[in-house]
């Protein structure tokens, strides 16, 4: 790796650190879920919103994300995202009633929402295209470490009393102060910095990021700020935001979030232990790191639609043997956690790896923060849906989990056939080319063809 793209590779993993936020924020409430619904004496439908309140700030934050980070810049946003983290896991630690709670909760939510829009964002802007995809798929690999350090760090307090809830959720405030010191290291996105003309520090950050043709990127990203006033629901943009929409809902109707936010749950209910339920998350976890890694590696090689549509068809399969295991009520030996660790390996290297590199790639830079909110905000809104309704179906017992992993499976079918006959492939090219095709082949073609 030669010098500049070392630097680009610091600045990325930095800049991924918001994923970490995410991924801890999103799945130390597995670790409390049955705590606070006993401390709280809430019912499953109260239950669902207090765990899904998270997830309804993820939508606020998506929304409201993207205009600031076009006005303010990327760098700005995070800094005030860092914040919020360490605001909510204190506060939600320290609550003493479930409105409380939520409040805190929800203002993670936003936090976690307005990183998914912001962070990848500015890792594809500052990344050239070689690696642009390895670079922002960090973001989704650092989701995962923080999903995995949430559920170690679940595990290993458990045993701290009654109390022991508190501790799990107030931790997270630790990484959010380091994550906002870091921040200085980071300089801005040069594309910002062309949209506020500010050309001479737009130039010196590109020649960190690539020796070669600085002033020949300078002129195509300028040029491609033309339509600066571009709203971005139009039809000259339709193809991006239809593939931006159905890549977040599929990732969301592969069941992710429910899994993660509720695996103790799901594996008590196949008969076993507590502990043996706080621990096989870990494992699952560990799964999870591994192969987005190996997501990440092969990422610029295979592509992105390839690793879709295998990932589609894997996750489909192994969803669909987790429903039959639930509807028989055959959970010999650890055939669960086989099915599942299974299905984490697709969807790891696949839509995990995918998602945010896809949606941050689409968009022409006119409206890129538009469109990376709007996708964001999409696969929160599906999230929190999932999230909502989930712990309802499970509730009745192992026949409602098998009718919500049957679900889930047919999602994955129907997301690898849309994939194969409409995504197109975006390995290799420059954001200002792939914003030139997708949005041309829109207004040069009297129908549109998604």
């Amino acid at each position: 790796m030669n010098s500049t793209h070392a630097r680009v590779l610091k600045w990325s993993i930095i800049l991924a650190l918001g994923g970490f936020l995410f991924g801890f924020d999103t799945a130390v409430i597995s670790g409390v879920e049955k705590k606070i619904q006993t401390l709280f004496n809430l019912s499953p439908v109260w239950h669902g919103f207090t765990i899904a309140s998270a997830l309804i700030g993820t939508v606020a934050g998506a929304l409201i994300a993207g205009k600031p980070t076009d006005i303010y810049g990327r760098k700005p946003v995070l800094f005030v995202i860092a914040v919020l983290f360490f605001i909510s896991a204190i506060g939600s630690a320290l609550a003493q009633d479930v409105v409380t709670f939520i409040l805190f909760r929800f203002l993670g939510g936003i936090a976690v929402g307005a990183s998914s829009v912001v962070a990848p964002m500015y890792i594809s802007e500052i990344s050239p295209a070689a690696i642009r995809g390895r670079m922002t798929a960090l973001f989704q690999f650092n989701v995962i470490f923080g999903i995995l350090i949430a559920y170690v760090s679940n595990y290993a307090l458990r045993n701290m009393g009654g109390d022991a809830w508190r501790w799990m959720l107030g931790v997270g405030g630790l990484p959010a102060v380091a994550y906002f010191f870091l921040l200085f290291i980071v300089p801005e996105s040069p594309r910002f910095l062309v949209k506020k003309n500010k050309m001479e520090e737009a130039s010196k950050v590109l020649q960190k990021i690539q020796s070669l043709n600085v002033e020949k990127e300078l002129r195509d990203i300028r040029l491609s700020m033309t339509d600066v006033k571009d709203r971005l629901f139009s039809k000259k943009y339709a193809k991006p935001i239809t593939i931006a929409f159905l890549v977040a809902m599929f990732n969301q109707f592969s069941g992710i979030n429910a899994i993660l936010y509720y695996a103790p749950r799901i594996f008590e209910l196949s008969g076993l232990s507590s502990a043996d339920s706080m621990l096989l998350p870990v494992l699952i976890g560990i799964t999870n790191g591994i192969f987005t890694m190996l997501g990440l590696i092969i990422i610029d090689k295979v592509g992105r639609k390839k690793l879709l549509i295998v990932g589609s068809i894997g996750m489909a399969i192994c969803l669909g043997l987790t429903a039959k295991a639930f509807y028989d009520h055959n959970f010999q030996g650890y055939s669960l956690l086989i099915f599942l660790v299974g299905y984490i390996m697709f969807f790891a290297f696949s839509t995990g790896a995918v998602i945010w590199v896809l949606i941050s790639e689409v968009f022409p830079n006119s409206v890129r923060g538009q469109g990376q909110s709007f996708g964001s905000f999409t696969h929160w809104f599906f999230a929190s849906i999932i999230t909502f309704i989930f712990p309802i179906m499970v509730d009745g017992g192992e026949n409602g989990a098998g009718y919500a992993f049957l679900l889930f499976s047919l999602a994955m079918l129907i997301q690898a056939i849309v994939v194969w006959r409409y995504f197109p492939e975006t390995k290799g090219k420059t954001l200002e080319q792939l914003g030139e095709e997708l949005s041309v082949k829109i207004v040069t073609r009297k129908t549109i063809k998604l």
